[in-house]
């Protein structure tokens, strides 16, 4: 499955992407270290990074997570990762988690992404509804939110911690399938 816009294509991770996803952690870790600290520290080496892919592809196959690579498509630099994460099939309900390269960063790039994300969300997976879950001062997450018309829900306290943190309360927005 690979999905296209502009000059950047989504794709499944898959067993090819460890070198790349370690470049771009260890790039932007600074941007990484505080909301997405698991991801970073199973990608600080290549090593780390192919057992991290080894394992998200393996969640991909099984439905119980799905990571994907946001490239560009001419020269193949990965420069974000969108995970569609905490699904219940139950309810159809699951959870975006995404990160853009720094050098990329007011670009509306991952609102495109997660416009087109959304699709195979609900029409492929079956999904219902979609949740982003952002920190108040994340205003680049919360645009993303915004400009693919989630609506906030409520403020979900202590919802998480970053290292070395308190507790942070955060922002529900939530996309329902028409």
């Amino acid at each position: 499955m690979t999905l296209r816009f502009n000059d950047f294509e989504i794709s499944a991770v898959h067993e090819g992407d460890a070198w790349k996803i370690c470049d771009f952690c260890v790039a932007n870790s600074d941007r990484l270290k505080r909301y997405f600290p698991k991801t970073l520290e199973q990608n600080l080496n290549p090593t780390l990074s192919q057992l991290f892919v080894d394992k998200k592809v393996k969640q991909f196959k099984s439905k119980e997570e799905f990571l994907f690579t946001l490239k560009h498509s001419e020269n193949r630099k990965l420069v974000g990762l969108i995970y569609i994460k905490e699904l219940n099939w139950d309810t159809k309900q699951g959870e975006y988690a995404y990160c853009v390269d720094y050098t990329l960063k007011g670009k509306q790039l991952m609102s495109k992404a997660i416009s087109e994300l959304n699709r195979f969300a609900f029409n492929e997976l079956g999904l219902e509804t979609i949740q982003i879950i952002a920190h108040k001062d994340n205003l680049s997450s919360i645009k993303v939110a915004l400009n693919n018309n989630f609506e906030w829900q409520k403020t979900l306290k202590n919802e998480f911690t970053p290292i070395g943190e308190k507790p942070l309360d955060m922002e529900l927005y939530e996309l329902y399938k028409s």
